[in-house]
């Protein structure tokens, strides 16, 4: 045992109990820096900040030291070093989670391990289609490395610029192509990780069928890091679209959004790959606040829907939307309709969607929701949720937005005009409460693709059924007895 460092009184499933946990000493801290080099263990607090706010500046955690491993038998040795002296490690990839799952928590006891420096995209099989990418891999540059193939990665999100590979599997990532493609979970045939024992699960495999017992690549994807730290996967490529058809469509309510995206389905199939709603509000957010974007219409329209079909190859696309577009046009279903001429009209319409997170901000507080409804219950729920926040807290302005083809709402919800900022975010868990008792009265889910993280670790022990409770605890207490991976999160 390292002098002055004693680990938290820790029983198999449960959370580590925060409190009783002790500060690492300056040995400690040295006997990791020596695994990565000094010039990858951050110590200094302005080197560090990076690593320790989320975005939204909800969490804002404390480490003795961030870690910044060039390999995967670095981080073998880590963990081996943490499983030793009972310290927590806490994975990180992009650091855009929106649940806090990559912060660790402000009593400065567990050690960030950032995966960033791996960072290499380890092969691209044409042939099998798939590509091979370390952890580290922002998601942007494997889309970049499938397209220089010829190839499509589909999983799509705000921040693919910056959220690494790791992490969107990490948290089972969803984004805007989950209606066609699936999540990060559909688009993964493996993976390799470091287990909480320092030993590597080597399960990078390419097959398209293999039931040769448990998936345990299964286990890892959507375990936001409490199982092991996944260092890199088998990715499924796509043939890349050949006609892409992009459309920005005004409705009037989302019961007629709900009513054009079925029209649209019937009339596309597997074509139709993206199905965005907008409310008005949200859209005037955009307009107000990001540069360089412009309405796409003259009249305002209360709701809007971002529409995308695509194809391997052009068999009539664009006819066959004009006429479904025309038919939804004369039954009430859509009011204009704008269709991208070019690629930068297509990544203009794009853009008003992409900004409505980002926006928010400006217009003060925001108390977010990240939730799915089976997708028929979609304006249903918009209406329900709407009115009980606005009863609670008047003059709230709720913004709405999402995927309506998977059912997954980003209910957000704008402080009133000239309200104090820190009075109304104080009743987030209030309103949270409020708006996911709605949701699970149709049936649907308080987490859809952020993930649990620190944020919804309480709620998930109130509306998980015991059994699965029970059962999640059984995995962790198996894989991680000495939970030391990413403790206090998730459960």
């Amino acid at each position: 045992m390292i002098a002055g460092h004693v680990p938290a009184p820790y029983r198999p499933g449960m959370s580590r109990n925060l409190d009783t946990l002790k500060t690492i000493d300056n040995d400690l801290v040295s006997r990791f820096a020596a695994i990565v080099g000094d010039a990858h263990a951050l110590t200094i607090p302005d080197d560090q900040r990076p690593y320790l706010i989320e975005w939204r500046d909800r969490f804002v955690g404390k480490t003795p030291v961030v870690l910044r491993p060039g390999s995967v038998s670095e981080v073998c040795a880590i963990v081996r070093l943490a499983g030793e002296t009972g310290t927590g490690l806490v994975p990180q990839g992009g650091n855009t989670g929106l649940v806090g799952g990559q912060i660790p928590f402000e009593t400065g006891t567990d050690v960030v391990v950032s995966l960033t420096r791996l960072n290499a995209i380890r092969d691209v099989d044409t042939d099998g289609n798939t590509l091979v990418a370390e952890a580290g891999v922002t998601l942007q540059a494997v889309q970049d490395a499938a397209a220089a193939r010829d190839r499509f990665y589909p999983l799509s999100l705000a921040s693919e610029g910056s959220c690494q590979i790791g992490g969107t599997l990490a948290t089972n990532a969803g984004g805007t192509g989950v209606l066609a493609y699936g999540s990060a979970r559909d688009l993964c045939l493996g993976i390799e990780a470091v287990m909480p024992d320092g030993r590597v699960y080597d399960g990078l495999n390419r097959l398209r069928k293999d039931n040769t017992g448990y998936d345990l690549k299964d286990l890892l994807i959507g375990s936001e890091g409490t199982l092991g730290i996944i260092t890199a996967a088998v990715l499924k490529l796509h043939p890349k679209p050949n006609a892409i058809e992009t459309v920005f469509a005004g409705v009037e309510t989302p019961d007629k959004a709900l009513s054009l995206f079925n029209r649209l389905r019937e009339a596309t199939g597997p074509m139709l790959t993206a199905f965005e709603f907008i409310p008005r509000i949200g859209l005037d957010y955009v307009l107000r606040y990001a540069p360089g974007s412009r309405d796409p219409f003259n009249d305002r329209h209360p709701w809007y829907a971002l529409i995308e079909v695509s194809s391997g190859v052009d068999h009539g696309l664009r006819e066959r939307l004009e006429t479904t577009l025309t038919e939804a046009f004369e039954t009430g279903e859509i009011s204009d309709a704008a269709l991208a001429e070019t690629e930068s009209q297509r990544t203009d319409f794009w853009h008003l969607r992409t900004m409505l997170s980002e926006v928010q901000r400006y217009e003060g507080g925001s108390i977010k929701h990240d939730v799915s409804v089976p997708v028929s219950h979609v304006p249903a729920f918009i209406a329900e949720a709407s009115e009980a926040v606005i009863e609670m807290v008047p003059g709230a302005r709720p913004v709405p937005f999402g995927h309506l083809g998977d059912g997954n709402v980003h209910f957000n919800v704008s402080q009133p005009v000239g309200a104090d900022r820190p009075a109304f975010l104080a009743r987030w868990e209030e309103m949270n409460d409020l708006v996911h008792a709605i949701v699970l009265k149709h049936g649907g889910s308080i987490s859809a693709e952020h993930g649990i993280g620190r944020m919804k670790r309480n709620e998930l022990a109130r509306v998980k059924s015991p059994v699965a409770l029970d059962l999640m605890r059984a995995i962790k207490a198996a894989i991680d007895p000495k939970g030391i991976m990413n403790p206090g999160k998730l459960l």
